[in-house]
């Protein structure tokens, strides 16, 4: 997968995991963005290293749905760490 195919699976990853743990998540588009391709990387790497399974192709469901717990590991570990904020 090239540059720009982690870039907007890191995109739609981030958002995904935001819209499912709302209260845990940072920034506006950018944010996502970060979160999403941090979260598609330990989720790769996480994958890869304890199922032997990886970051295959864009199109793969396998791919999609690691990058997805990446990124909500990452929200979680996030909100655990920057603790919620009080309005």
């Amino acid at each position: 997968m090239g540059f720009f195919g982690w870039i907007i699976l890191g995109l739609i990853a981030g958002t995904i995991a935001k819209t499912i743990l709302k209260d845990r998540a940072p920034g506006g588009w950018l944010g996502s963005l970060v979160v999403g391709v941090i979260g598609a990387a330990l989720g790769g790497w996480i994958g890869s290293a304890i199922f032997g399974v990886g970051l295959e192709n864009f199109w793969s469901l396998q791919t999609w749905l690691i990058a997805i717990l990446g990124a909500l590991l990452v929200l979680f570990i996030y909100g655990l760490l920057g603790g919620r904020r009080r309005a």
